[in-house]
């Protein structure tokens, strides 16, 4: 499935158009997955094409010529981190910082020594700028692609925070960009930069447990809770709710939707199938090698919250199955990512590589054997691309790739059925339901 973006005289190229005009949800009203899945009905076939644009590569006049500049949109917790990071890095000035929460702006812009004449709330003032190279993008998960193909759109390379999408369809879209507009897309999916990942994906690849049968990956429960009931409460004065909501469906403010949480809320984000899965579902794609494909079947059994606020799964169980036969599965508890072969096992999380036979985890990768992209640094890695032109350890399709498998979890759990997937034309196989859910309606004013 592709999604279209249409032509706009903005500066940034982006214009969203929705059909979600006047679908406003009563005081209080509760989105409940039957809801979400109605919603998700009303975007089935629609399939278009882009246009085609050409990239800008002027770069900024507003600092030394060895150094790049960026913007940052988004900087409240891990938007916050990655603007650190880049700033630190010494090679890259950051010359404004945009958040709808106007307090999160101000605090950012301060750690990097910039006053409130850098603060902006709308990102369409900022990454079409000439005086910007870089974008940082650090928004909630419905944000991602949006900001971030306006940003490839006018000419600017992409660091995004993980999940790149929140939609398959959505991630296509970007990583078709990325490639017409030649820009570097970076996701923030950073454990690909961690020697004990790479050291666990090049066992695997390179046959030390033998022929894979089984991949499984841990990943935590909804850590947080709301209450059985909600009501509405006071916009606060320094958010701005409904450039927050965006392309999301009209709700009322409640503090719960916004910040941290909204990783609970279908219609932002995809719970931690797509918090953690895209750190874990990632390096299972690296270790299988399937970073240009993915499953042919899908079949899911989790379980979704029946009142409150928050509507993403509360116990995740999802198995896919790939064409060479091999089989993953992903559920609540515990964390990391295992390989199991004919001939052994490769464990690997964070701080921590366990094998059988355990020998293994001290073993060295041979000259003549398969090397993987050796990156130390995800944020590094990053601004070395945008000077060399090389693809980063985590592009757009990579991103978009691993992405999927989180999101192929939630709809197979959703629908509580087993669905076929073609990985090569990106589409459930007979299934009109499940295609609906591989993108989705977006409100006026923006479109797809």
């Amino acid at each position: 499935m592709r999604i279209a973006f249409v032509e706009s005289p903005s500066a940034t190229g982006l214009s969203l158009a929705g059909r979600m005009d006047g679908m406003r949800s009563g005081v209080g009203h509760r989105v409940t997955r039957r809801g979400f899945l109605k919603r998700a009905g009303l975007v089935a076939g629609s399939v278009v094409g882009f246009p085609a644009l050409v990239p800008s590569t002027v770069f900024g006049a507003g600092a030394p010529s060895n150094m790049l500049t960026m913007a940052c949109v988004g900087v409240g917790g891990q938007g916050s981190g990655n603007m650190r990071a880049f700033h630190g890095s010494k090679e890259v000035r950051v010359m404004a910082v945009c958040d709808v929460d106007s307090s999160h702006c101000e605090k950012a812009a301060q750690a990097v020594g910039l006053g409130k004449e850098a603060c902006f709330r709308d990102f369409r003032e900022v990454v079409g700028r000439e005086d910007i190279d870089l974008v940082s993008v650090g928004t909630p998960d419905h944000w991602h692609v949006p900001v971030s193909i306006a940003a490839v759109r006018a000419g600017k390379d992409v660091y995004c925070e993980k999940p790149l999408t929140l939609t398959i369809a959505e991630g296509r879209a970007l990583a078709d960009e990325a490639a017409r507009y030649g820009r570097i897309v970076q996701t923030g999916s950073q454990q690909r930069s961690s020697s004990n990942f790479r050291l666990a994906c090049e066992l695997v690849r390179n046959g030390r447990i033998g022929k894979i049968t089984e991949v499984t990956v841990g990943i935590p429960g909804n850590n947080r809770t709301c209450e059985p009931t909600w009501e509405p409460m006071p916009v606060p004065p320094e958010l701005d709710y409904d450039l927050w909501l965006g392309p999301a469906p009209w709700e009322p403010y409640h503090k719960q939707r916004c910040h941290y949480e909204f990783r609970f809320l279908l219609d932002y984000s995809g719970g931690q199938i797509t918090n953690w899965g895209a750190h874990h579902l990632d390096i299972a794609q690296w270790g299988l090698g399937m970073d240009d494909s993915g499953p042919v079947e899908v079949l899911g059994k989790g379980e979704f919250p029946t009142t409150g606020l928050f509507t993403t799964a509360t116990k995740t169980h999802f198995e896919v199955v790939y064409a060479n036969g091999v089989r993953l599965t992903c559920a609540t508890g515990g964390s990391g990512t295992r390989f199991i072969g004919t001939e052994g096992m490769v464990y690997v999380d964070r701080g921590k590589l366990q094998t059988t036979p355990e020998a293994l985890a001290k073993d060295t990768i041979g000259p003549d054997e398969i090397h993987l992209y050796e990156s130390n640094n995800h944020i590094r890695n990053f601004i070395e691309c945008v000077k060399t032109r090389k693809q980063p350890i985590c592009n757009a399709e990579v991103g978009h790739r691993s992405s999927t498998l989180c999101h192929l979890g939630n709809i197979a759990m959703l629908l509580k059925r087993k669905l076929q997937w073609d990985p090569v034309k990106e589409q459930f196989v007979g299934d009109r339901a499940a295609n609906g859910m591989a993108a989705r309606a977006m409100r006026s004013p923006w479109r797809i």
